[in-house]
């Protein structure tokens, strides 16, 4: 160990046993902001009532205890900080100016002297918040600071909106901002909330502020993302997936517990973030100077819709630096592989010997695997005498490891970032400066008509084409090279990104909507008014879910269903569970389903094929999964075993955290539960009962007998999907009669995806009976329906029932 990683273990005054809070998150600590303020005296500003514990360095400068265990200093001392001085008789927005500005004029000079303290934690700055505070001053943004605080302040409406072009520093530089403000009105409100979009950018965002406000993440500065809670009682500062977000907001009164709410990048138009703008817009944040704030930020281009839906709030716009960007250079014709001429792009641009850092744009997901896949075997084969470059996907899959396209090393090679929409607006990385664009998105969009979901390939929007060619901005000058014709984006594409409420099946946000106590969701107040057959559609799943009463507000059953984190129908499922006593079997499904559904592509090899074919189950996909499941806990949890059988370790240990998180909210909320018993006949059967309750509106029949499915809701043929236990068996099999599915795709040549056997006798005891009579006319429903006669005769004659149909009869009453 190095000389600078040896410390003296002496600890003066009564911090004998005091241990570094980023090693240790127990470490016994008051918070400055949290104390608050009586009788105008100043907030606390640390560890008992002021006294710090600091590190003094072998290069003569100071460092807080907290950040003691990731720079390594040497001899710890006690030494007491002055409380800052009284706050009263100025406006807050020149209080919160003056938070960072006396930090900066007082700060430490290099050799220690002058010692400035964190207001939000008591302890002193480290050298690297000054290095990074000249980086965010050189940002556009930070002309703006002083008006958006005093916008903040005197704000009528307590709303703000910013407006400006991706990589200018909003996403940073706002929230901290936000948190300057509430500290100089001493959290009075609740802390300052962020929302993004995108799990991953909270996640990111949250490292990178934490960083800059020189915090410690998990304790003042934290984030909450799926599977993924990083705050504590102490947090101020918490970035928010806006889906958890809504969550939250559809169980609070008024406009919720925060002081400050950042509502990021709304110009990409997701679910959450347009609903959460309606429900504000609805409960009104008050008109009071003292009262809670609401910060919208986007792009330009979006800003005056944002202007009208709000009522003309101020602006705060990010002016814009001399350089305009590079000029992009068009492909005419676009090429007809664009994976291929993507990397033949990215081998020039690096053979040529420009310098800075290539972000690539593709459509979807499996592009990006296979782009990354074809760039490093290109690399292997470059002359030696080049200097290789670095391949790092960013999508939505890649959790934490997203943060290795920030990772910058001194000298280090290039990076080539190969993403797609994920990175439109969510991530600005500084060394960019050639983009490769192909102007095309693959997204997924909801037909409320036949309840199925297809994967549309599309151009991006005027203003995507935009952002993507200013993420060059800044000097040296890059490049841009967009992989289609200059007519193809005046002539195909929209002018902003499609709103995805208009796109997305509606059920869950319906379930919130009533949850909310708003009796028709259509009056809720939309950026952009969804259709009226998607709210129909929704509505009416619900009510056939039993989720409803006869007025239209949620029934009990209803409330429930809005308290787990998953789709209606799924939900539903895992309630009738608890009637089947399989829940233990269901809860693993339901997780599975959520984050690891199935295998991840093809099989690689004979031998991979035969190890899938062990793990597939005689009573189907369903099945299949909670048997991969359990075979992967047996194995310890091996990454080999799942690299050796196609299966993604990383989607399985999210499975595995999922499945903890739902059992945990069961138990809160008191619902029972069963031991497991997977493998049993009676198990195989409630297994099924459990999944026809809540999926009675997803079944097929085959009508030929030669796996053309007809499906029940709408006169549809789809066949089984390639990846279907029931398609690869050896040797081949009939395929079932009648089948529920978990997934019906249009774009995929008609696929059902996770499929599993059912008995129709099931499906007439377990569906509710006007569900059978608004069926299409077919052949199936009168099969049904001749079903339910004989068994109505059955019970008619006195004959005593099977104790199947008796325990179905039950259990259905009892759900519906």
């Amino acid at each position: 160990m190095g000389s600078g990683m040896q410390c003296v273990p002496s600890i003066c005054a009564g911090f004998a046993h005091a241990q570094c809070r980023a090693a240790e998150p127990s470490f016994p600590w008051v918070p400055g902001p949290r104390r608050g303020r009586e009788g105008g005296h100043a907030p606390h500003t640390g560890l008992l009532g002021g006294a710090g514990i600091y590190l003094c360095t072998e290069r003569g400068g100071w460092v807080g205890l907290g950040r003691a265990a990731s720079v390594g200093w040497g001899r710890i001392r006690v030494r007491e900080s002055p409380a800052p001085a009284p706050l009263e008789g100025r406006s807050q927005a020149a209080m919160a100016s003056d938070i960072p500005e006396s930090t900066e004029e007082s700060g430490p000079s290099p050799d220690g002297s002058d010692l400035a303290v964190n207001p939000y934690d008591g302890l002193p700055f480290s050298s690297r918040y000054y290095t990074l505070l000249a980086q965010r001053r050189a940002l556009p943004i930070w002309a703006a600071r002083f008006s958006f605080l005093e916008q903040l302040e005197s704000s009528p409406s307590g709303v703000v909106l910013v407006s400006g072009e991706p990589g200018s520093g909003k996403s940073t530089q706002i929230p901290q901002w936000c948190a300057e403000f509430a500290l100089a009105r001493g959290f009075q409100h609740g802390r300052v909330t962020v929302s993004q979009p995108q799990p991953l950018a909270a996640l990111s965002l949250a490292l990178r502020v934490a960083d800059e406000m020189d915090l410690s993440l998990g304790h003042e500065v934290g984030y909450s993302i799926p599977l993924e809670d990083c705050t504590g009682p102490d947090t101020l500062l918490r970035f928010c997936w806006d889906k958890l977000l809504l969550q939250e907001a559809a169980s609070a009164r008024g406009a919720g517990a925060w002081g400050v709410l950042v509502l990021d990048e709304a110009q990409e138009r997701s679910v959450a973030s347009d609903v959460l703008q309606g429900l504000l817009r609805d409960a009104g944040l008050g008109n009071s100077l003292e009262g809670p704030r609401l910060v919208v930020v986007t792009d330009p281009a979006f800003e005056p819709k944002l202007c009208a839906f709000w009522g003309n709030p101020p602006v705060v716009r990010v002016a814009q630096g001399p350089e305009e960007g590079p000029i992009p250079v068009y492909r005419d014709p676009a090429p007809p592989d664009l994976v291929g001429a993507a990397c033949q792009a990215v081998l020039e641009l690096h053979q040529g010997g420009l310098p800075g850092d290539v972000l690539v744009y593709l459509p979807s997901e499996e592009n990006i695997l296979q782009c990354c896949e074809c760039l490093r075997r290109e690399a292997e084969r470059l002359d030696p005498e080049l200097t290789p470059f670095q391949v790092l996907p960013l999508h939505a899959g890649l959790g934490r490891a997203v943060q290795a396209v920030y990772e910058d090393v001194e000298g280090g090679p290039r990076k080539v970032v190969v993403t797609h929409w994920l990175a439109d607006s969510s991530f600005s990385l500084p060394s960019i400066r050639h983009i490769i664009d192909s102007g095309l998105e693959l997204r997924n969009v909801y037909n409320p008509q036949i309840r199925a979901e297809s994967q549309v390939m599309r151009p991006i929007s005027k203003s995507q084409a935009e952002a993507r060619r200013l993420r060059t901005k800044g000097p040296p000058l890059g490049s841009c090279l967009r992989l289609y014709p200059e007519s193809f984006l005046e002539l195909r594409a929209p002018s902003v990104p499609s709103p995805r409420v208009c796109e997305e099946n509606l059920s869950r946000l319906v379930l919130l909507l009533k949850r909310r106590h708003i009796a028709e969701p259509g009056e809720c107040h939309f950026l952009d008014r969804p259709a009226p057959e998607a709210l129909m559609q929704a509505l009416e799943d619900l009510d056939y879910l039993a989720a409803l009463d006869d007025d239209g507000d949620l029934s009990d059953l209803g409330v429930i269903l809005s308290e787990l984190p998953l789709p209606p129908e799924l939900a539903k499922a895992l309630l009738a569970a608890c009637e089947f006593d399989c829940v233990d079997e269901m809860l693993t499904l339901a997780a599975m389903l959520t984050t690891a559904p199935g295998f991840e592509g093809p099989p690689k090899c004979a031998e991979e094929a035969a190890r899938r074919r062990a793990l597939e189950h005689p009573d189907g996909d369903h099945s299949t999964l909670i048997q991969v499941y359990e075979a992967f806990i047996q194995s310890g949890e091996d990454e080999n075993w799942c690299q050796a059988r196609g299966l993604s370790w990383a989607a399985l240990r999210q499975a595995q955290a999922f499945r903890g998180e739902l059992l945990e909210l069961m138990r809160r909320i008191e619902l029972p539960l069963s031991p497991p018993a997977f493998g049993s006949e009676q198990n195989r059967k409630n297994l099924q009962r459990a999944l026809v309750s809540g999926y009675f509106l997803k079944v097929a029949r085959d009508t030929d007998g030669a796996g053309n499915y007809l499906l029940l809701t709408h006169k549809h043929v789809a066949h089984l999907s390639p990846s279907c236990c029931y398609t690869n068996r050896r040797p081949p099999a009939q395929p079932p009669p009648w089948v529920l599915y978990h997934n019906f795709s249009i774009s995929q040549d008609n696929c059902l995806s996770i499929v599993s056997e059912i008995e129709p006798h099931m499906l007439v005891e377990l569906a509710p009976p006007y569900f059978l009579s608004n069926l299409p006319p077919s052949e199936s429903r009168d099969l049904l329906n001749q079903l339910r006669e004989e068994m109505n005769g059955v019970f008619s004659g006195n004959e005593p029932p099977s104790q199947d149909l008796s325990l179905d009869d039950k259990d259905a009453c009892a759900l519906q």
